[in-house]
């Protein structure tokens, strides 16, 4: 029988707690899935300072609640659509993806590429709905997909509707990684767009969240003219540059009105 100084320490902090260290290390482990997109036992392990036995047993609870799976061909684990349900089931949120159908996938069809619509979710963004173009060359899902609020064209929406005060807060949480070459990695720089985006009503990437994108967001407001979402319209760089694409900003900033308008949102 193994003494008690041979047990494993994370198995007896966590029992001290009567389980509350566990729900925070779960939790942890989500952030980091949600920061880097997948990772391992190991990394997560390292990350964490615990036993690569304590990270094998947080993420097989989280995979039974499918907030998590396993990506069977590199072993690593990623968010999975668990996470989704959660975010979907906000008051409001089920809504807003009934009300926005529609309009996107007219867009869809009117410009020929992917349409997304993104909500907030604590320091990330999460893609709740997706209609297709006709043109779309791949057909990635970005459903319950959750991006950082610096490098895509509607988190940059989301985040430019902050206040001050939460949007201090998140970037000095989260910081600003580099997604590829091109993303902002500077907090000056990028205060600077998000003045552009606040003042323009659009936001615009090229390539700042995945190499060969390009997309452009607008704002979806609520009954209280509070932004409660952002509609991107996404293409391959190669053919669309969104700022050069006929009737696009105009077209996009009329969807977003119009979602608005089934929301309860009338102009002032």
């Amino acid at each position: 029988m193994a003494s008690n100084n041979e047990r494993e320490p994370d198995v007896d902090a966590e029992a001290g707690h009567g389980g509350v260290q566990s729900v925070d290390r779960a939790l942890a482990v989500l952030e980091i899935l949600a920061r880097d997109g997948h990772a391992g036992v190991s990394d997560i392990a390292e990350e964490m300072g615990i036993h690569k036995s304590t990270v094998s047993r947080l993420l097989g609870s989280l995979v039974s609640r499918e907030m998590v799976h396993q990506n069977s061909e590199r072993g690593k684990y990623q968010l999975g659509f668990g996470i989704l349900r959660l975010a979907s089931s906000i008051p409001g949120r089920l809504s807003l993806v009934r009300e926005a159908r529609p309009v996107m996938e007219a867009l869809a069809d009117q410009f020929k590429e992917t349409v997304n619509l993104a909500v907030l979710r604590s320091n990330y963004a999460v893609n709740v709905d997706q209609a297709m173009g006709p043109s779309t060359l791949a057909t990635y899902d970005w459903v319950g997909s959750l991006t950082p609020l610096h490098a895509t064209s509607s988190v940059k929406v989301l985040l430019a509707a902050l206040s001050a005060d939460d949007r201090d807060r998140i970037l000095t949480e989260t910081g600003l990684p580099a997604r590829t070459p091109r993303t902002i990695t500077n907090r000056k720089d990028l205060e600077t767009e998000l003045i552009t985006v606040a003042r323009d009503g659009y936001a615009v990437t090229r390539e700042e969240f995945e190499i060969g994108i390009n997309s452009m967001s607008v704002p979806v407001y609520s009954h209280l003219g509070t932004v409660i979402g952002a509609i991107s319209i996404s293409g391959p760089a190669f053919r669309f540059d969104p700022e050069k694409e006929p009737g696009l900003a105009d077209g996009l900033k009329d969807a977003g009105l119009q979602v608005s308008a089934r929301m309860g949102y009338t102009r002032r």
